[in-house]
């Protein structure tokens, strides 16, 4: 595998929290640069097409520099798990965040679990916090509406849902019934053609996300493109992925919404001695560089390890292949 520019290459693992988005860990590669580091970890469902968007944004960040930055700090909104409301209550209460993002529809849950955690994160966050929920594209229409309907109530007024249907095309038929703003994010980012968002009235807000777009330059077309007030968000990376999320949202001209970049505490530890963690509901905008000792503990098993390596080299022969990275596989 010819990656040109690249120096090295860190196959890593490290475990989160709590099962989070179906996972109980992160995997993927670091990649070291002439621009410094990179970071390839698609989640495991993803294949090869798909990957290839993760493995140029990884490229990118290692080899170019990143955009010229408006501001240094960007507000972060911090992340519950579809917990119970005592735990959810206890995970916005310490955040130190004025807004937070609240996973509801997971599999096996009831609504009545959604609308309790809810509640809660509006208890712990008073009356002038900001509250958004991610159904992750878990709803039918029907289901959709009358949910929203239900957690808009238990929050005093959501800021947006994101992603309640799969398709662009639900998520307009959705809008039309609700008076809560949706946020388009599967639907935009796994699509074959991700500016297919312009023009249909289907959503108020984009959620971008570096990696699933192929880098901080095809985002920042993405959001040109849709014309929509942008939240960049993370993919659950380490750190050092998390740094080309912050640079995407320090480089765009308006930035109204605090960003879904404060995931670094979902993680047991990080790749970096200097994690990229929020604070006072704020990130820190900078690069950062993976230390040698935690590098040396996260190191997968060599089987795991090569596996790791073999599924970036695949990712690698499609964007090599000449085609655009696309969403399939």
């Amino acid at each position: 595998m010819n990656t040109t520019g690249i120096e090295q290459l860190r196959p890593f693992r490290v475990p989160m929290r709590q099962r989070f988005r179906g996972v109980e860990e992160r995997t993927g590669v670091l990649l070291q640069g002439p621009a410094g580091w990179g970071e390839f970890s698609p989640f495991p469902e993803y294949g090869p097409a798909y990957a290839s968007r993760w493995l140029a944004a990884a490229i990118e960040a290692a080899t170019q520099p990143f955009p010229t930055a408006v501001r240094e700090r960007i507000p972060v909104n911090t992340t519950v798990p579809a917990v119970d409301p005592d735990a959810a209550h206890r995970l916005v209460a310490r955040s130190g965040c004025r807004t937070a993002k609240v996973k509801v529809a997971e599999p096996g849950q009831e609504l009545a679990a959604d609308v309790d955690r809810v509640a809660a994160v509006r208890a712990a966050l008073g009356p002038a916090g900001a509250i958004r929920v991610d159904a992750n594209a878990a709803w039918d229409v029907e289901t959709a509406v009358l949910s929203i309907t239900r957690l808009d109530r238990a929050a005093g007024g959501l800021e947006y849902v994101e992603q309640p249907c799969r398709s662009l095309p639900e998520l307009a038929e959705v809008r039309r019934r609700v008076d809560v703003p949706l946020a388009a994010d599967e639907s935009v980012r796994t699509a074959d053609d991700p500016l297919r968002i312009a023009g249909l009235d289907a959503a108020d807000v984009i959620v971008i996300k570096v990696q699933p777009l192929g880098g901080v330059s095809r985002a920042l077309e993405v959001v040109t493109a849709a014309g929509l007030p942008a939240v960049v968000s993370s993919a659950l990376e380490t750190s050092v992925g998390l740094a080309a999320g912050a640079a995407l949202a320090a480089a765009l001209p308006e930035l109204p919404y605090a960003c879904g970049l404060g995931t670094a505490t979902l993680l047991t530890s990080d790749v970096s001695d200097r994690p990229l963690a929020p604070a006072d509901g704020e990130l820190e905008v900078r690069r950062v560089a993976p230390e040698a000792a935690l590098m040396d503990q996260h190191t997968p098993e060599p089987d795991a390890a090569g596996a790791l390596l073999e599924r970036l080299s695949l990712a690698w022969q499609q964007l090599a292949s000449g085609g655009t990275p696309g969403a399939g596989g």
